[in-house]
This record gives structure tokens, C-alpha cells and sequence, in this order.
């Protein structure tokens, strides 16, 4: 005697969250092209910062032609790498920003 099998099925996770964190809309793989321009150019303002944020910048562009050419793991690699420097230029930025309104308060 077998035992019966239920005929519902129950999914081990909802369809949404079937995707990659870094996947955009359409499923593949992020750029962060808006974010790395925004940081660049605000980064101009700062004339140090300004060459820190371009890296990103260049990652993100990378992984935009790699997921264009159909290679996407590299364009997740490029991607994450863009994600992870622009972070680190957000950051600067906001802290430069801070440290001067800090000096103009105090002055």
C-alpha cells in the first residue's frame, strides 16, 4: 500500500522573490548607471572628489555593454562592483558635505 500524494503544491518561495537581489525590472542584472553619473557630477563640485567617483562610473558602463552582449555574470560582477563604489562615493560626498557646512557654521 502507497501512501496518496497531496495534489497541491505548495511553492517553496513566492514568484517574486524567485530573482536575484541585484536583478532589475526585467529580471537581469543592474547597472547603477543614474547613480554613478549623479555621484560623478556632484562629485565635480568637489575638485578631490571628483576622480574618486568615476570608477564607478566605468563599472557601471561595463556592466551595461555586458549585459547588452548576453554575458550576464560578468555584468552582475561589473554591477556589484559599481554598487559597492558607489557607496563608497555617496559616502565621501556626504561627508564632505557635512564637513562644510560644519566650517561655514562655525566661521
Amino acid at each position: 500500500m502507497q501512501p496518496r500524494q497531496a495534489d497541491a503544491c505548495i511553492p517553496l518561495q513566492p514568484p517574486e522573490q524567485g530573482r536575484p537581489h541585484a536583478a532589475g525590472p526585467d529580471g537581469g542584472p543592474r547597472d547603477f548607471i543614474l547613480w554613478s553619473l549623479f555621484n560623478a557630477l556632484l562629485g565635480q563640485g568637489f575638485s578631490y572628489l571628483g576622480c574618486l567617483c568615476f570608477p564607478a562610473l566605468i563599472f557601471s558602463i561595463k556592466a551595461r555593454d555586458r549585459k547588452v552582449l548576453g554575458d550576464l555574470e560578468a555584468a552582475r560582477r561589473y554591477g556589484a562592483r559599481a554598487k559597492a563604489l558607489n557607496i563608497i562615493s555617496s559616502l565621501l560626498l556626504a561627508g564632505a558635505m557635512v564637513a562644510i557646512i560644519i566650517i561655514v557654521v562655525w566661521r
